[in-house]
């Protein structure tokens, strides 16, 4: 699923229109780097929230970011500003299928800081990650997002994406899995029980009476 900041309106090597000294221009788009992990996943955490888009939330990590970064480094992309603050990313990937002709570029994530949307930063991300999967080998760029986000679906439409197709996320809660729940007393059992430092007394634990009734307190007292 391509992961597409909603706030944005629609998932160093620099584009080919800047000048040879690196982020000269307002909006200064180049591969990501070392040091820009923590600024990107910050970023993604602000864009993809539990509240708005849960499947994104549940979905977008540092270790899997991490990852990305060491095997596909050269489709993660950042834009600054004239500022060298972090305005956007895009991270994408090659699939290659070695029985077939094709191979695929897949823009897994992208986002732009809100309030930046209309910029036409999501489309230099966009145009500047097309090249390098065209570099790579790709006869056909994918991206996919949530159904609902209908300005991502604007934005990848009017980027000459279509061909759509349905695609539908199911869950299941595992907490009350039998395995589950075998794992979670295993480690319980196993955690070290704590002991009160020698020569300091034992305190009993308190205990409210049964005659004593439970009081509510009204949110207007509170």
């Amino acid at each position: 699923m391509t992961h597409v900041a909603p706030s944005a309106s629609f998932p160093r090597m620099a584009t080919g229109d800047e000048n040879p000294s690196p982020k000269k221009k307002p909006i200064w788009i180049g591969e990501m780097e070392l040091e820009d992990i923590p600024k990107v996943f910050e970023l993604g955490e602000e864009l993809f929230t539990a509240d708005r888009w849960p499947t994104l939330y549940r979905t977008w990590n540092q270790y899997d970011l991490i990852e990305r970064f060491a095997s596909d480094g050269e489709f993660c992309l950042i834009a600054e500003d004239e500022n060298d603050q972090l305005i956007g990313f895009a991270i994408g990937t090659v699939i290659i299928k070695r029985a077939s002709a094709w191979d695929y570029g897949h823009l897994l994530w992208l986002g732009v800081r809100p309030g930046l949307a209309g910029k036409g930063i999501g489309k230099r991300l966009v145009a500047k990650l097309t090249d390098l999967f065209i570099e790579g080998g790709a006869r056909m760029m994918i991206v996919d997002t949530d159904s609902e986000n209908e300005g991502a679906l604007r934005f990848f439409r009017a980027s000459g994406f279509g061909q759509e197709t349905e695609h539908i996320y199911l869950y299941k809660n595992l907490t009350s899995h039998p395995k589950y729940e075998k794992k979670m007393a295993e480690e319980r059992a196993a955690r070290p029980r704590r002991r009160a430092p020698s020569g300091v007394p034992r305190v009993p634990t308190a205990t409210v009476p049964p005659e004593a009734p439970l009081v509510a307190v009204e949110k207007d007292d509170a």
